[in-house]
């Protein structure tokens, strides 16, 4: 830090405790976030996909209503470390795994407004590009496989292969709009019981309109669900569509994450678990 970014060597330096799987969080002094990829990879790709989430979380904060990380530096391996790392806007909030907003509809609100200005963002004509969620559910086939064979054991698997083969089928209407793409409690701030910053951003992009409804299923409850569908004004099939996203995530959560990461896979099983309840 000393050497790369010298105007901030008088500045505090706190690791932060987090259930995040992908970056190790500091602090640096009360306004920066410094984040620390966690998994080994090459640098040079390493950097490109920084580089990458950093355009995408300044397009985000360009049409976000809400307070969003802003990108300030990036920072190049060293000092024992191999990686690029970066460097964002520290906002204030405590995140949603934490004050747990479940029961709220003015979190509900706020959190169909940041949705809504997202749809609302012009895709400049970009499409979905093919990773992860946000694309085809039927292409998940062979991951959710994997889930179930893993998840012997540890949840009722001939019910949730059923619940698959149904969402596996719903059919895609809507055309893609940008989307946050990784709504869950650890990456979404509430004060107040309101919604009052979003982190993570570097994943904005075009995608299903229902992929940024999996936060009906990780962060609510019945009622302010309720809440969220009726602002968004959303139709059956795209509410369907928005639970089959928060099913496959949260499948993989629950077994992936059981022994390594407790309050993930904790996050997969409550998200499971309401899903189950609205079906019955």
């Amino acid at each position: 830090m000393q050497e790369q970014f010298p105007e901030w060597s008088g500045k505090a330096i706190r690791p932060l405790s987090s259930a995040g799987t992908v970056n190790a969080i500091f602090r640096i002094g009360e306004n920066l976030a410094a984040r620390f990829p966690l998994r080994l990879t090459d640098a040079s790709e390493a950097l490109a996909v920084l580089e990458q989430e950093v355009r995408a979380s300044a397009e985000l904060a360009r049409v976000s209503r809400f307070p969003v990380p802003e990108p300030v530096a990036l920072g190049k391996p060293g000092a024992g470390y191999p990686m690029p790392w970066s460097v964002q806007t520290w906002l204030p909030g405590t995140v949603a795994a934490d004050a747990d907003p479940s029961g709220s509809d003015a979190f509900a609100e706020g959190l169909a407004a940041f949705i809504a200005t997202l749809r609302d963002a012009d895709t400049r004509g970009r499409l979905f590009s093919g990773g992860n969620r946000g694309g085809v559910l039927a292409h998940h086939d062979d991951w959710m496989a994997t889930c179930f064979e893993e998840s012997e054991g540890l949840l009722d698997v001939p019910r949730l292969r059923e619940v698959w083969r149904h969402f596996r089928e719903l059919p895609r209407t809507g055309a893609d709009v940008m989307s946050h793409g990784d709504l869950i409690p650890g990456n979404v701030l509430v004060t107040g019981g309101r919604l009052s910053g979003v982190l993570d951003t570097g994943g904005f992009g075009p995608a299903d309109p229902a992929l940024d409804l999996v936060s009906a299923w990780h962060l609510l409850r019945r009622g302010p669900r309720d809440v969220l569908r009726q602002a968004l004004a959303c139709d059956d099939l795209e509410w369907e569509r928005g639970k089959a996203w928060a099913f496959e995530q949260a499948m993989g959560a629950a077994w992936y994450y059981a022994e390594s990461n407790p309050t993930m896979s904790a996050m997969g099983r409550r998200t499971l678990d309401r899903i189950l309840d609205s079906m019955d």
